[in-house]
């Protein structure tokens, strides 16, 4: 495979992981089997890939330590809003 076509590959797969991530409005037991099938090499767009009896667990920390964490950690900025 050269590196053009590997390239290719890399970002065809980031733009279907972009569509279909549950953070941005997609299905995360389409997600997780699309997902499955990225790592073993197939195409996410195939049927068993599609079917939606995968399970997906979401696990968030708990504690002191993460609530400190969640606290005191890094904050998403928007702009700006400008007065018209």
């Amino acid at each position: 495979m050269t590196p053009s076509d590997d390239a290719a590959r890399r970002r065809a797969e980031r733009a279907w992981v972009r569509e279909h991530h549950p953070d941005r409005g997609g299905d995360p037991a389409v997600f997780a089997a699309g997902l499955a099938a990225l790592r073993a090499g197939r195409s996410p767009d195939a049927p068993a890939a599609r079917s939606a009896g995968a399970r997906v667990t979401v696990l968030r920390a708990r504690g002191p330590r993460a609530w400190l964490r969640r606290l005191l950690g890094p904050r998403r900025r928007t702009p700006p809003r400008t007065l018209r």
